[in-house]
């Protein structure tokens, strides 16, 4: 019998599990281990609230949870309860899929002032993540800066342009949802390094923007390259352009409650603005040599009340764990951490690709495993943690509890919402209790 434990169960976690049972099948018992109560990681806390097909996808990680072979095991978080060696000497094999949950640092003066925010922790607030539930944003001023070019950026810009109908079939959480309802904030300006040519947005997130009752897209037409020069893009980048050169020649103008989204390109923040809390971002004109862009000297400054940077994201490293800085993620040769010791997602590439892309790499990761894995190594895996779990008191949370937790945040969805999420991990694990 082979042990494996995977920490983290998000997409990374469970395409890994759905491989290393289709590699082994009934001679494998695999241990998803999670530090909340709940699974799917991104899925529940990453994905915006307002796409419900893409949170579909967690119906196949379902298949795989509900395998006899397979458990989560929630609430459970490595350097509280239990260490990566003492993991290491009970599995075969440890995976680490814990993803890339932390906010890349602007880098800039005045990043650290109030109401100036990343992309994890603000997606987390309106997502319901409990490390985020007291974010509490000052919507109160009317402009809102957000940084990136990519569709994080997008997502969150989105959000703060909605209206309260729009709202109304997503899992956006009361707290949210609550503040949003009353915010002021009518300019959203989107500031990019480089062009229309280089961003990194989907035609479909591009024209959701569009659609929305409120939102009023601009883009200057300055910005724009010669159409002859959009032939040298790719399918999806050329549908892209082909909105933002839509949202340049709309004549339209926003109503007396709209947003006006304003795509800043050849824009880099250079200096977070403020005393206390942020008041405004000084802003440099860039121009691309070589494809990258530099600084022209041209400043100007954008008033403003609230900035969510959306740059990127870093794994949390762990003790005893070597960590490549640089890339924010684990030190790992093709996966490979140490011995008996993997990585997997985001937490062995870095943050790049979708929610598909893990799928490959857990099967790659698998066959690695599986080509290194010599025979049967004695280790007790599951009864061992189990018995270590009894021992230090450690409530874990199984896939019957996290089932439990679920079946109530559907019972407490407001009318026309898939589900009111807790927010709390206490009301999560009084939740999965219940009898």
């Amino acid at each position: 019998m082979r042990h494996i434990a995977i920490v983290g169960s998000g997409p990374a976690g469970y395409y890994t599990a759905e491989a290393a049972l289709k590699q082994w099948g009934s001679s494998v018992r695999i241990d998803i281990f999670d530090a909340l109560p709940v699974p799917f990681g991104l899925i529940r806390s990453g994905v915006a609230p307002d796409h419900q097909s893409i949170k579909s996808v967690s119906r196949r990680y379902e298949a795989t949870a509900l395998n006899e072979n397979v458990r989560f095991v929630g609430n459970v978080m490595l350097g509280r309860d239990l260490s990566v060696a003492e993991l290491q000497g009970l599995y075969d094999a440890v995976i680490l899929a814990t993803g890339a949950p932390h906010d890349r640092k602007l880098g800039l003066p005045g990043e650290d002032l109030a109401n100036v925010f990343g992309s994890a922790a603000f997606v987390g607030w309106y997502n319901g993540h409990p490390q985020f539930t007291r974010l509490d944003p000052a919507l109160g001023h009317d402009t809102a800066v957000v940084v990136g070019n990519g569709n994080v950026a997008l997502d969150v810009a989105r959000i703060l342009a909605k209206s309260e109908q729009e709202f109304a079939e997503s899992d956006i959480v009361a707290h949210a949802l609550t503040a949003l309802k009353g915010s002021a904030v009518r300019r959203i300006v989107i500031l990019g390094r480089r062009g229309p040519h280089q961003v990194a947005m989907t035609p479909k997130e591009l024209g959701e923007l569009a659609k929305l009752s409120r939102a009023h897209p601009e883009v200057d037409p300055v910005d724009l390259p010669d159409v002859a020069e959009d032939a040298h893009l790719d399918t999806g980048q050329r549908k892209a352009v082909a909105l933002l050169r839509s949202f340049a020649s709309s004549q339209s103008a926003p109503g007396k409650d709209g947003v006006t989204v304003e795509f800043d390109f050849f824009a880099a923040p250079r200096a977070i603005l403020g005393d206390i809390r942020v008041e405004g971002v000084e802003v440099e004109r860039t121009r691309l040599e070589g494809g990258k862009a530099v600084g022209t000297g041209e400043t100007y400054r954008i008033p403003a009340g609230l900035v969510v940077a959306c740059i990127g994201y870093q794994t949390s490293p762990i003790p005893d764990v070597p960590f490549d800085e640089e890339g924010g993620r684990f030190a790992n040769a093709e996966g490979r951490i140490a011995p008996g010791l993997y990585c997997v997602g985001w937490a062995r590439r870095g943050p790049t690709g979708t929610i598909g892309t893990n799928r490959p790499d857990g099967f790659a990761i698998v066959e690695k495993i599986a080509a290194d894995m010599a025979g049967d190594s004695g280790k007790p895996g599951r009864p061992g943690f189990d018995a270590l779990a009894q021992e230090r008191g450690i409530d874990v949370v199984k896939f019957t509890d996290w089932q439990k937790i679920d079946e109530a945040e559907v019972a407490n969805a407001r009318s026309g919402a898939p589900r009111e999420k807790f927010v709390a991990v206490e009301t999560m694990i009084e939740a999965s209790h219940r009898v």
